[in-house]
């Protein structure tokens, strides 16, 4: 795939977790993260936000190894989905699953596959939409899911592969370390970032406005648990963030007014560099550096396993 094809790519869908303790992560995104439990079964959890149409965006497994089960995005229509099986076929790609039904809430119809770090991707098309609403003034919850960021030891391959076979373009670089992609006008709804093992960086969500990316925050720090970094104001996407850690050690983070390319014929990507005024423009978030073993993560436990869900 060539890049002046367009993406047969839409959005981010969800991030599926594994987690040990289960029981206490599926409580955080439930009561302090904000999040609405939409199905649940035997050590599963999904759960998404009443303003956003996509049956879930985040999944909750119990396991006995922390890992990500699966990133996975959304594509135009089946069509879509079969011809990008096909060219990953015919690349040398194995496919995980062939594209059909899916099982899991919604349904639609996907495939799976391992990107090259062995991190499980899943693409899919014709799910089931929620009802949905729009948040009111002040209703500080997750209005749908950003962005995610994962850890490569080799940022360029990693790129590449997104670039070459799943129709990502590069938006902005965070010095030689981090890229920021995009498939549509959002800014990015992945970033790779260099790392010394393959891990989560951090999964991102989206508040309806600045009073209510306020708001959550005040709501984490009044139950006792304050941003590791933040709140402040990227340069690289123009976002704001706060980042916080879930039960497990995954970095999640509340952003909003994250930037868009509107013109896709005359954006030229930029390179912004991490020092202190430039990765928080408003100088509030603090100092970064107690975040970063966090995002690092551990080792992903999952690597080219198939999830068992």
């Amino acid at each position: 795939m060539t890049q002046t094809t367009k993406s047969p790519l839409t959005h981010v869908r969800h991030v599926a977790l594994a987690v040990p303790n289960f029981r206490e992560t599926v409580e955080f995104y439930r009561t302090a993260w904000g999040l609405e439990v939409v199905e649940k079964d035997a050590g599963v959890v999904f759960f998404g936000t009443p303003a956003h149409p996509e049956q879930y965006i985040v999944r909750v497994r119990e396991d006995e190894a922390k890992r990500v089960d699966l990133i996975a995005f959304g594509a135009e229509n089946a069509t879509e989905v079969d011809a990008l099986a096909e060219r990953l076929g015919t690349a040398g790609i194995q496919l995980v699953t062939e594209p059909g039904t899916l099982a899991t809430p919604g349904a639609g119809y996907g495939f799976r596959f391992f990107d090259p770090d062995g991190r499980l991707i899943e693409v899919s098309a014709d799910v089931e939409q929620r009802s949905a609403r729009p948040l009111e003034p002040k209703e500080s919850i997750p209005q749908q899911l950003s962005h995610v960021v994962i850890n490569s030891p080799d940022v360029l391959a990693t790129k590449r592969f997104y670039e070459q076979y799943l129709g990502f373009r590069l938006t902005d670089w965070l010095e030689d370390r981090m890229c920021f992609m995009r498939v549509r006008q959002d800014h990015h709804i992945l970033a790779i970032s260099h790392g010394p093992h393959i891990s989560l960086n951090h999964i991102s969500f989206e508040m309806r406005g600045l009073d209510e990316f306020m708001r959550g925050t005040g709501r984490m720090i009044r139950q006792g648990m304050p941003p590791m970094w933040g709140p402040g104001r990227h340069s690289a996407g123009d976002n704001t963030f706060a980042y916080f850690t879930d039960p497990v050690g995954n970095v999640v983070e509340y952003t909003t007014e994250l930037e868009r390319v509107e013109d896709e014929d005359t954006w030229v990507p930029r390179t912004f560099s991490t020092a202190p005024e430039v990765a928080d423009q408003w100088g509030t978030g603090g100092a970064f550096e107690p975040l970063l073993p966090a995002m690092l993560n551990t080792p992903d436990q999952g690597l080219w396993t198939p999830t068992p869900l």
